[in-house]
């Protein structure tokens, strides 16, 4: 079994307020679920209107799936108009590790 996460750094773009973070946030942690079919959650900056951490993962059978759903997770939140992806962090691990 092999468990993966990535964790994006994200700065918002015309956002004013948690309420328009909010109307920014909910689409997009909605969107990855439902297209991917993975966990995901804000997970940082909950408080900074202006940016924000979510966290993605996922457990697959193989590796090489793993990778790729965690590959294209990232090219679909960096595709984004309304965001900037400042970083991405991702891990792999293996049940066995």
């Amino acid at each position: 079994m092999w468990i993966g996460w990535i964790e994006f750094d994200i700065l918002l773009g015309d956002v004013h307020s948690l309420k328009e973070k909010r109307s920014v946030v909910r689409p997009l942690v909605a969107d990855v679920k439902r297209r991917f079919e993975v966990s995901v959650a804000e997970v940082g900056d909950q408080n900074q209107y202006r940016r924000t951490k979510l966290g993605v993962g996922l457990v697959a059978a193989d590796r090489r799936h793993l990778v790729e759903v965690l590959d294209a997770v990232e090219r679909f939140v960096a595709g984004r108009p309304e965001l900037e992806m400042l970083s991405a962090r991702q891990r792999e691990l293996h049940s066995e590790d």
